[in-house]
């Protein structure tokens, strides 16, 4: 576990309370501050981030484990920040972070992308803003960094073939499952009850009256768009401005989310296969998407035949090449190592793009079940997971449906009982909404979904678009860019349409002669 002291969260300085950000005529005055927050310049080699921090100030913050209780236990969040540069009369407030893909993901790398110009965002609208990085609790930095028994996932050797053979094969991964939740348990106890999606909404208001301001503005991408959208439903008068790319569907958390995003990566991977086909030229792994699926199927099989140096197994497998359905461009690196693999028998490609043991996977998976488990009801009785998750594989989506039945399966042993869900939607909250067609976790139904449960947002869908976090991304979709830095500059938003209020088109697929990806982690984009 990280202290205050290794990330360089200490300091004898506490910045005073920043001023409200930009009020409109009557907000509601702002309330005390939950107390300064302590800021120093980051270090140059953060023990998990490495130089990802440079430029940066960090600073930590007490916020109660149970808000029920806010003189009792508190807890640590880590947070960093890229303060405005510009002139304090156009100063706009403060934007808090979230990378989504996984609740349990890390944030305090992320405002350099947005202050300085690299996003697609002018540095001119950037500067107004102090961007806020924060490890939600339980995650990264914060403390406690929530971690469970890690022969669970990524144990360190080439772990059993996520898709049961026999029934033997499932009541294996079911016991791991069960003794997961359990290991969960008896670490933390009725601590687990206190690690939703809630409790992090809480924490980002805390962080905000910390900061002095009446208003938070908020970007969030995936996972982040559900924090987000339960966030201004707790508290809609506390929103300045907030952007929610790549929208989770808030009535399906989280046992349908994990249904639905079976069904939207099979769509995904058919993609990819079907792009490679395109290629065979290149490739030379089949001329239809059939045969590309039959060549990726038959290298699974080998390394599940014989793991690779004993540890890259077919789970390893579908783990190195699972980023292909979150972005188009990393097509053109995984192709080439899937062909040098089927083709050649040559496995570089997959150990270099294959992670030890270790962090971020065993808090990723932990604060991922601590989170989704939390938040609303799951099945208890696994026969319903048997029967929807062996339909949905006999169906033909085999690209990734029992490799989401074991990363959620956890959540029907879970230690403590599950929360109702927050009710979702404000009529009045100012909210853009920004959706990639072919969204390869929630679909597009999140985002007509969460734009029908808030009719004062906006919904701009990017036509085509294959990759999460469409906007201010490597995505580099100038249009949406546009849209999303309008809206950042002085609140401009498209127009009200029924339905759809604008319409961006996805840029063109890459081309084998893009530039290849080392190593790309889905959990860092």
């Amino acid at each position: 576990m990280l202290t205050a002291a290794a990330t360089g969260l200490v300091s004898s300085v506490v910045t005073a309370p920043v001023a409200g950000a930009a009020p409109t005529a009557g907000a509601p005055a702002a309330e005390a501050p939950a107390g300064g927050i302590t800021w120093s310049p980051c270090p140059d080699d953060d023990p998990v981030l490495g130089g990802l921090l440079q430029g940066l100030e960090c600073g930590s913050l007490k916020v109660p484990l149970d808000y029920r209780r806010p003189h009792g236990r508190q807890i640590t969040l880590a947070l960093t920040r890229a303060e405005h540069t510009a002139p304090d009369a156009q100063y706009q407030g403060i934007v808090l972070l979230n990378r989504g893909q996984w609740p349990g993901g890390i944030g305090r790398d992320l405002p350099t992308r947005f202050a300085r110009g690299t996003t697609g965002l002018p540095t001119a609208i950037g500067s107004t803003y102090d961007w806020i990085g924060f490890d939600p609790r339980g995650v990264g930095a914060s403390e406690p960094m929530v971690t469970c028994d890690p022969g669970y996932i990524y144990p360190g050797r080439a772990q059993a073939d996520p898709v049961p053979r026999t029934a033997a094969d499932e009541q294996e991964w079911l016991g791991k499952a069960r003794a997961y939740a359990q290991s969960c348990g008896d670490r933390y106890g009725d601590a687990l009850t206190y690690l939703g999606t809630k409790d992090s909404a809480r924490d980002m208001d805390m962080i905000r009256r910390a900061l002095g301001q009446e208003r938070l503005n908020y970007l969030g991408y995936d996972y982040g768009t559900y924090l987000g959208s339960v966030y201004a439903s707790m508290f809609p008068n506390r929103v300045r401005r907030m952007i929610l790319d790549t929208v989770a569907r808030p009535s399906s958390v989280w046992y349908e989310a994990g249904l639905d995003q079976n069904a939207a990566s099979e769509k995904r991977a058919r993609l990819f296969f079907a792009w490679i086909a395109k290629y065979d030229a290149v490739y030379h792994l089949g001329t239809t998407e059939a045969e590309v699926e039959d060549n990726y199927f038959e290298g699974r099989i080998s390394v599940r035949e014989a793991p690779i140096d004993g540890k890259i197994g077919p789970a390893e497998y579908d783990d190195i090449f699972s980023v292909d359905v979150y972005r188009n461009y990393s097509w053109p690196y995984h192709a080439k190592v899937l062909a040098d693999w089927v083709l050649r028998q040559d496995p570089a490609g997959l150990r270099a793009g294959f992670s030890e043991p270790g962090y971020p996977h065993q808090n990723l998976q932990a604060m991922y079940n601590a989170v989704q488990c939390r938040d609303a009801a799951w099945p208890r009785d696994w026969k319903r997971w048997h029967n929807d998750y062996s339909r949905q594989y006999r169906a033909g989506d085999t690209f990734a449906t029992w490799r989401n039945a074991w990363t959620n399966a956890p959540c029907a042993f879970w230690p403590v009982p599950a929360d109702k869900p927050q009710k979702v939607g404000g009529p009045d909250v100012n909210v853009l909404l920004v959706q990639p067609e072919n969204d390869p976790v929630h679909g597009v139904a999140g985002a007509y979904e969460t734009h029908r449960l808030f009719p004062n947002s906006r919904l701009i869908l990017e036509r085509g678009g294959d990759n999460v976090d469409a906007a201010l991304s490597a995505n580099d979709d100038v249009c949406l860019n546009d849209h999303v830095s309008a809206y950042l500059k002085d609140g401009t938003r498209p127009a009200a349409r029924k339905g759809i209020d604008a319409v961006c088109q996805a840029n063109p697929e890459p081309a084998p002669a893009a530039p290849a990806l080392s190593a790309a982690r889905p959990d860092l984009p």
